[in-house]
This record gives structure tokens, sequence and C-alpha cells, in this order.
């Protein structure tokens, strides 16, 4: 158990080891990462415990550089454990190196089916009990899927709750993936307008990249496919709150100037880098593999999900590039969604394919919300809503916050989804102030 210190902060490292399969305890086991930070100068005060539950699917938890970011408002009462979710970061890793070693797709995709909320809930009691004993409460943090991961916790396991803050991540209860795309849609493509206001010039230099990669194959440096969807895709960084000047600055640098090659203008490789880094999901395949699946329950809708983002994209006919290029109407970015082309264009993905096939058809996944636990819900519970987050329905968020007893809300348009992590601990302490009845 490594100890070291940063300024600040005391770290600890963690290891626990789990069931894949919490239905069969005494089965295969594996490790999962946890990172516990302290005050500097408080390492023996019993303090209370915070468990931060990272966004995604996916997602590692953060890497402390000391106390910073929402840390700094987290570190004045908890001793906070920074999770790495079962398939991320130290835990067991789920990547193209790693998932082939299971067996043919089928079994890859048998594997995949137990890295949702609900096994990760139970993994976190299991260390809960392990590191505080039965009797002892912790206090959850969930950003965004962390949100979503709080909500089935508060389903199954209230009893290992003190109290849950959520930013950004109140999932619809009752929503299927079809339901939350086509409500997406239209979410991104009014970001998608902000953008343009803000920046005109960039819908000129948009179309020139379309049509571009129309007309040629751009390879990036790491071999990965540019093609006109995917580079539609970069609309992922307009839910954040500096996402869209970034996206500027990106697009600014898109092609060489004042440089021609045999067929006209050429693409920057520092465009294609950058391109490349925003693109690729070698460090993270867990988002594009079990994306749609942690909408799907039972419950709501015994299907599969079928590759949905895909299917209500033919709804909104304006987010077709070569349709937009044939009009005068400006080339939409795309948001958080998954496609199947993201298997062949992206390397650290062509692997997993298959599995993910198997998982977009497999039906009949378990439940992971308890909407009549939910409503008689004990916890105290503060939830961050963004008015107009891209990533999150605020309309869903608001249903679902009705739903859930001892849930106050903070809607605010102060903040982009990203909101707990710039803000400098300001989001965090608001909702601790709600929770303690202070506001």
């Amino acid at each position: 158990m490594a100890v070291y210190h940063q300024p600040g902060t005391v770290i600890t490292d963690h290891s626990f080891q789990v069931p894949l399969d919490h239905a069969d305890p005494g089965g295969e086991q594996i490790e999962i990462y946890a990172r516990e930070v302290v005050a500097a100068g408080r390492e023996r005060e019993p303090l209370p415990w915070l468990l931060f539950l990272q966004g995604g699917p996916g997602s590692p938890s953060p890497r402390p550089l000391g106390r910073d970011s929402w840390l700094t408002r987290a570190l004045d009462d908890y001793r906070v454990l920074l999770l790495d979710q079962r398939g991320t970061g130290r835990s067991s890793p789920v990547t193209r190196q790693t998932l082939p070693l299971r067996g043919d797709a089928a079994a890859q995709a048998e594997y995949l089916a137990r890295f949702r909320a609900d096994s990760i809930v139970r993994d976190c009691e299991l260390i809960r009990r392990e590191r505080l004993g039965d009797d002892i409460r912790w206090s959850l943090l969930g950003q965004s899927y962390g949100g979503f991961c709080t909500l089935t916790y508060l389903s199954f396991a209230p009893e290992g709750v003190r109290e849950a803050f959520v930013t950004g991540g109140l999932p619809g209860l009752r929503s299927t993936a079809e339901d939350v795309y086509r409500a997406a849609y239209p979410r991104v493509e009014r970001k998608v307008a902000e953008h343009y206001a803000r920046y005109p010039g960039d819908a000129a230099t948009v179309r020139a990249v379309v049509r571009h990669l129309r007309e040629h194959e751009v390879r990036l440096p790491g071999g990965g496919l540019l093609t006109p969807a995917a580079f539609q895709s970069l609309g992922m960084m307009l839910g954040t709150s500096t996402g869209s000047h970034t996206l500027h600055y990106l697009l600014e640098d898109a092609f060489l100037p004042g440089v021609d090659g045999p067929s006209g203008p050429v693409l920057s490789d520092s465009f294609l880098t950058e391109a490349q880094s925003r693109l690729s999901l070698a460090g993270n395949p867990l988002f594009a593999v079990l994306h749609e699946s942690i909408y799907s329950q039972r419950s709501v809708s015994p299907r599969c999900t079928g590759w949905a983002a895909e299917r209500v994209r033919g709804e909104f006919p304006q987010f077709d590039a070569d349709k937009a290029l044939e009009s005068d109407g400006p080339v939409l970015f795309t948001g958080e969604m998954t496609y199947p082309w993201m298997f062949t264009a992206d390397p650290a993905l062509a692997p997993l394919w298959e599995a993910s096939r198997l998982l977009a058809l497999r039906e009949d996944w378990p439940d992971l919300y308890d909407p009549e636990q939910l409503a008689h819900n004990e916890v105290p519970v503060a939830a961050a809503i963004y008015h107009d987050d891209m990533y999150v329905d605020a309309v869903g968020s608001l249903t679902t916050a009705r739903s859930v007893r001892s849930l106050r809300t903070w809607v605010t348009d102060e903040y982009e989804h990203d909101g707990l992590r710039v803000s400098g601990g300001q989001v965090l302490d608001r909702l601790i102030r709600l929770v303690r009845g202070e506001l």
C-alpha cells in the first residue's frame, strides 16, 4: 500500500478483489483500484469518507495534482476515495489488448455485460465494508455517469450511503436509449448554433474540411480514418465550459496556410494530431462499447438498443453532412453518441467490434433503478442540474428529481457539464450546503 505526498495532500493507493459476477461471489475475481486523498496534517483524524464516482462510462477517476479542482472544497470536510470503476484506469483493464484474452466475441460480450452501474455499486459496497466496516456509511459524489451510478446505489444499497451529491448526472429513470438520443440531437443543434454565432467564420471552415474529407481519404497519425462523420463527432467538445473556444482554435489550424498539394489545400499535421487526441478512444474504449447499454432496463424495454444513436439520427436529417453541403445550411457537429463506424475508423476499437455488436443486440438487461425505492428514499441528496446540459437532458433530470424523495436541486446556467471540475469547489460547496439545510 503506497503512501505519497503532493502539495497539501497525502495520497494512499488501495486495491481490492471483487467478484467479476456478484451473483457468483466465489468465482473469478477482478481487481479494483482506488486512491485515498486526505488533507496534509489530517491523516489520523476520523474524517467522514466521500466516494467519488467518475463520469463516463469507462473513465478512470481523476489523477489529482495536490489540492486542486473540487478537492479544494472536499478535503475541508472529507477523506476522499477516488475509485477507478471496474475496467478503467488501474483496475483490471478492458482494452483491445486485454479483451481478446477472454475468448471469442460471445465470451467477450458476456464479460462486458458485467461492467454496468449495478456491478459498480456492488463493488463499492464490498469496498465500503472492507474499509469502513458494516456500520459506517459514506457520502457519494457522482459526476455525470457517476450520478447515474449514484441513483443505482440509492436504489439497491441505500444502507451504505450517508448523503449524496450529483453534478450533471440525474438519469431518466424510465428512458430508453432512443428517448435519450431523441432529446439529445436538438440540444446538440443548439450548441452548434451557439458556436457558429460566436465564431461565424468557422461555418465556412467546417464546410471546407468536410468537402475535403469527402474527396480524399485522410488518415490520422495513428492510422485512424478521418471521415466526415468522425470529424462531425468533434462536436462532443461543445458541452464543456471551454469547448467552443477550443474547437475554434482547432479549426483555425485546419489547413496549411498558403500551401496547396496536387489536389488542393492540405490539412495540417497539427490539426490531424489534435483531432486524433480528441477522437481516439484508445484510453477509454468502454465509452463506445458500453455507452448505449447504460440506458437499458428490462422493465422499461426488453428490446436491444441496436445502435440507437445511429437509428435516431435518421430522424434529424439536418445532421447529414452531404445534404448540408448541397444546400446553404450549416454542417452540424454531433455530440455524445456512439456509432458503428467508430469501430472501423478507430484502430483502438476495431478488435472490439464483434463483441460490441453482440452487446448492441443483447436483450433483457437487468434494471438499474428502483423507482419505488427512490420514491421512499431517506438519504439526503443534492443535485446540480445545468439548464442546457448537452450531455444529460435537464428536462429528464428534473423529472427524476421530482421522483426521488429527499432530493434537492440547484438548476443553474452559470456552468456547463464540467462545472464540478472548473468551479474551484463552488459547485460542491453549494451542494454540501443544500444537504445540510444551509440554503
